[in-house]
């Protein structure tokens, strides 16, 4: 039975034991409550300065052959025991019509008709789902917003917003009828910068902006008084499995990234087709895909549900051509001095290197280190000329002139005036005690512990920096193995303050560069478990496995192998790509920080699902990679972001080695997953 509220604007229908709240002119829903987390928002609403009512839930737009219309206010509204009804007229051309009905799901079906005398193509139509999908600062993200986890596969299509703290019921909205093609994000911008996602829109198509997108985009055609009829159900879900059993996916893959050589298992009774490049071979119960050519491709089953596989180089490959491609294309030989031997962003569409042009994510300093990491661990598994060990030196020298100040705090870059920036210190830090391993000069060693003590002095001990506790390890085992052990147990000792002092604050982490993400959960997990293996203390577990629900929840459970278990990060694009283009990045490598906790966790904790995960964020990255080593720093997803058409590769190769890196780092420890 349909309700008034106490608010006289809204009505309240039901969905299963919680609620939807209506907005009584325009049948829009403005809220989705769990009554078990009634304070968690799963929309956004208008305490959001950017959100906007042409963003109301089920508002939309429609493109066609040299028109275009916007959706929102109904001009005719019907409301009775059984749900609602809106009528929308967009010109002579088109009419949709929007059922709402609650229960213990909630279902929506907009109709499309045709209400012309000519045939109508729409070339674009999208729907507004605003899932809460935002950062305001740790603590009011993990008790209060959602995570979206989109999966647009045709007809195998679905979203779900998961709380950020990993637990609680998750809002799941599966496509019963019609498809979804695609996704597309308004709202992302320099007013709404990196703190929010923005706003979601499903696409049963945007041929209009991007006719390629997620493998193509399909043009529709409506007769006189013909109609497109899109349906989906919302409904709570206890966990991630039970939701994905409701999806009824029409396959199961056995992976969905796997090395060349390798194969991929879909078990179906329905057909499967794909592009040219991959190999379609019958097995029991459905067919075996191989690929001898590296790349991303479309995998169709049955009339029109799609995914994505990788077939990828494996890792020896891809860093001897990374390789040859930054010594080859991503040095400034051109500059005078030590700054001849930087590594620096390269245009791979003209290979011109980027200049930094007072832009910060360009220098020639802070991510731009894990390049010359790279160099490192390829130099120290003989998968590059010996030669290049003398380049390595090269540019730690320019390091030490140019990348620290006389008190061995970081710069930015050799050309960046902006101050220190704690980020690059662990990063430094395990340069130098890499050179001290392979060289044995006791001078990088010394370098690489004032490094870290010099960053403790400015507080890296309350900031969630990258690899700062698997640098400590490493430096301090070192100073240790070199008769060192008062510097080394003072590390350690610093290490474990420093964990003890983030459990203390629960979930009011401090915002960083940005207010909360996974790229400082995924080294405050790290944090803990490296103060677990140095104090041994059995009450850091638990706290452990709650961070770690934390960490998990921001990687979805899609079948796709851009998406699966890849955490979300939608501002890439624009700090570090050529494109300037913000929206969600898929796959981003900061994504392997959760392989790098999942590889190293405490053998209480660890599952088969733990290990299996590792390795699909891994391989996931592999996607950024190709053949002649050029790279993509950002792939940007969505069919379009505030209309400018996306799913592309950014031509920036800037600083997605960091993923091979870390690969190498976790293979040279024995970490690696399988």
């Amino acid at each position: 039975m349909t309700l008034v509220s106490p608010r006289s604007t809204l009505l309240t229908f039901p969905l299963g034991s919680g609620s939807v709240s209506i907005d009584q002119d325009t049948g829009s829903p403005v809220q989705f409550t769990d009554d078990r987390a009634p304070e968690r928002t799963f929309l956004l609403d208008e305490s959001v300065p950017w959100h906007s009512v042409e963003h109301s839930w089920g508002s939309g737009h429609l493109i066609g052959d040299g028109w275009a219309a916007r959706w929102n206010a109904p001009s005719e509204l019907v409301v009775d025991e059984h749900g609602l009804r809106a009528t929308h007229r967009l010109s002579e051309r088109i009419e949709v019509t929007v059922e709402r009905h609650g229960g213990d799901v909630f279902r929506e079906v907009y109709r499309f008709r045709n209400i012309s005398r000519e045939p109508v193509r729409l070339t674009s139509i999208g729907i507004q789902t605003p899932f809460a999908d935002l950062y305001q600062n740790a603590e009011d993200a993990l008790s209060r917003r959602v995570h979206a986890h989109l999966f647009t596969g045709g007809t195998w299509a679905w979203a779900l917003a998961q709380p950020m703290a990993g637990d609680g019921r998750l809002l799941g909205l599966i496509v019963r009828e019609g498809a979804v093609h695609g996704y597309s994000v308004e709202t992302r911008n320099a007013n709404s910068i990196s703190n929010a996602r923005g706003h979601i829109v499903l696409q049963v198509t945007d041929a209009a902006r991007n006719a390629g997108a997620f493998g193509g985009q399909p043009v529709l055609e409506l007769a006189p008084d013909g109609d497109y009829t899109l349906a989906w159900e919302l409904s709570w879900y206890d966990d991630v499995d039970e939701f994905l059993a409701a999806t009824s996916a029409p396959a199961r893959f056995s992976a969905y990234a796997v090395p060349l050589g390798e194969h991929i298992d879909v078990l179906t009774a329905q057909a499967v087709a794909a592009e040219k490049e991959v190999t379609i071979a019958p097995i029991a119960g459905g067919v075996r895909l191989t690929a001898h050519t590296p790349g991303s491709y479309r995998v169709s089953i049955g009339a029109d549900a799609r995914t994505e596989v990788l077939f990828h180089a494996d890792l020896e490959t891809t860093v001897t051509a990374r390789s040859s491609y930054v010594l080859a294309h991503q040095r400034t030989t051109e500059r005078q001095g030590l700054l001849a031997n930087a590594i620096v962003p390269v245009d791979t569409s003209t290979r011109l290197t980027q200049a930094t042009n007072g832009w910060s994510d360009w220098t020639d300093g802070s991510e731009r280190i894990g390049v010359a990491l790279m160099l490192h661990y390829a130099l120290a598994r003989g998968w590059v000329a010996p030669e290049v060990d003398d380049f390595l030196e090269g540019w730690s020298q320019f390091a030490r002139v140019h990348l620290l100040d006389g008190s061995a705090a970081p710069r930015r870059g050799s050309q960046d005036h902006s101050g220190t920036r704690l980020y690059d210190s662990p990063w430094l830090a395990r340069f130098f005690v890499e050179r001290f391993r392979w060289r044995r000069n006791p001078d990088d060693l010394e370098l690489a512990a004032r490094i870290l003590e010099r960053a403790l002095e400015l507080g890296i001990g309350r900031f969630l920096a990258i690899g700062y506790s698997e640098a400590c390890v490493a430096v301090a085992d070192r100073l240790a193995e070199d008769g060192q052990t008062t510097r080394a147990q003072q590390l350690r000792n610093e290490l474990v303050r420093s964990a003890r002092y983030f459990i203390a604050m629960g979930t009011a982490l401090p915002a960083h560069e940005v207010a909360y993400e996974q790229a400082m959960v995924g080294p405050l997990v790290s944090l803990l478990i490296d103060a677990h293996r140095i104090s041994g203390d059995p009450d850091l577990l638990p706290e452990i496995s709650t961070r770690l629900r934390w960490l998990l929840a921001f990687g979805g459970p899609q079948p796709h192998a851009r998406l699966q278990g890849v955490a979300i990060r939608h501002w890439d694009g624009y700090w570090f790509g050529r494109r300037r283009q913000w929206g969600d990045v898929f796959p981003h490598y900061w994504s392997v920080l959760t392989s790098t906790v999942l590889a190293r966790l405490p053998d209480p904790l660890r599952t088969a699902e733990t290990e299996a995960l590792a390795g699909t964020i891994l391989r996931a990255n592999m996607s950024n990679y190709f053949p002649d080593g050029s790279a993509t720093c950002a792939f940007v997803f969505p069919t379009a972001v505030d209309g400018e058409a996306a799913h592309v590769a950014d031509p920036l190769a800037n600083d997605q080695d960091w993923h091979l890196a870390i690969w190498m780092d976790l293979d040279a420890q024995d970490a690696a997953p399988s």
